[in-house]
């Protein structure tokens, strides 16, 4: 594997919330969620996102938003509309006296709106992303991203996934889990690629001939007893030459990044049942769990056993606070629409 197939290895979508908003103008959703990762897109007509905190984008059909959660922010047909709706996580409330319109807006399977012969339409997939491979994903993003339609692969995802939307079949969650996982993949892609991206040093570096084959190699095989004097061997350049442009590339040491690299590797493993620190240690390349329960104190400044603990509390009770229906900043002070 190389590092963003790695970056995107853990991410797979269990239960993800998918769902379709058919919409007339005036329109406008307020979003809370506490979802880790949200898509967005939309089929016909343009949108925009308007952040709470950060610039407002345009949302053309086809395009794909990413938002980095727990985010607040609005989608409406018009900067200027004001909500009328509340979409918290499974639930949608009216912002005007703080009732529950889920229900009463249920056009169909995973369908919603005040009438099916809207103009406009959202479909919007959520993931909550409980590993630490998703936390290293999403500090390689921005709050909020969106991916012009320009790869046909997502447009013709995009049909699959909207015809899956509207069926209530047996297997159906597991197919939209998927497609989700594919969607995000192909955008996150495509973005990486682009020059406004900002993508992480490490990605750039892959291109490198010598910097990028050692990158694949350690992610190759995370285990294996690399030195910066194997890895200089194993992409044909001296120990010093490797380890000068590596932190030139990357910004860190090769030996630095490989440690960090396999603390994430690790505190991902930590989280898989049945999973001991002796057996994650041989997993990510220590001989023995004391000198690995060390470096992943020192790099996460937590204990293995203690980050699994955490990690198992809260797939547990993983609705344990609650929150109120409508908080009170949500409210706006007259009454909007409701799309």
């Amino acid at each position: 594997m190389d590092p963003l197939a790695d970056l995107l290895h853990g991410v797979r979508a269990q239960g993800a919330q998918f769902c379709q908003s058919i919409l007339s103008p005036p329109w406008s959703l307020r979003f809370e969620s506490t979802a880790s990762l949200e898509l967005h897109t939309m089929l016909h007509e343009d949108a925009w996102i308007v952040p709470d905190d950060g610039p407002v984008l345009r949302l053309r059909p086809g395009d794909i938003a990413v938002v980095r959660g727990p985010g607040r922010y609005v989608i409406a047909d018009e900067p200027s509309t004001p909500p009328g709706l509340l979409v918290r996580d499974d639930r949608c409330f009216s912002i005007a006296d703080g009732s529950d319109v889920g229900e009463a807006l249920a056009l169909g399977p995973r369908t919603f709106g005040s009438s099916a012969d809207g103009s406009a339409t959202l479909v919007s997939g959520t993931y909550q992303l409980p590993d630490s491979l998703g936390e290293r994903l999403l500090c390689a993003l921005p709050p909020v991203l969106v991916v012009p339609a320009v790869d046909d692969s997502c447009l013709e995802l995009l049909e699959l996934v909207t015809a899956e939307l509207v069926r209530d079949t047996p297997g159906q969650q597991i197919a939209l889990d998927r497609m989700l996982d594919v969607l995000l993949v192909f955008t996150l892609r495509d973005w990486f690629t682009r020059p406004e991206a900002e993508a992480p040093s490490w990605y750039r570096a892959l291109a490198d001939p010598v910097v990028g084959g050692a990158l694949r190699a350690m992610h190759n095989a995370p285990a294996a007893p690399w030195t910066v004097r194997s890895l200089a061997a194993h992409v044909g350049v001296s120990r010093a030459g490797l380890a000068r442009r590596f932190t030139e590339l990357v910004g860190e040491p090769p030996l630095t990044y490989l440690t960090c690299w396999r603390m994430d590797l690790a505190a991902d493993l930590l989280r898989r049942p049945g999973a001991t620190v002796t057996s994650v240690a041989a997993q990510v390349g220590y001989a023995d769990g004391f000198a690995f329960s060390s470096a992943f104190k020192r790099v996460r400044g937590i204990s293995p056993r203690d980050h699994r603990r955490r990690a198992q509390t809260a797939t547990a009770d993983p609705d344990e606070q609650a929150s109120p229906a409508i908080p009170t900043d949500s409210q706006p002070k007259v009454p909007s629409p409701v799309p």
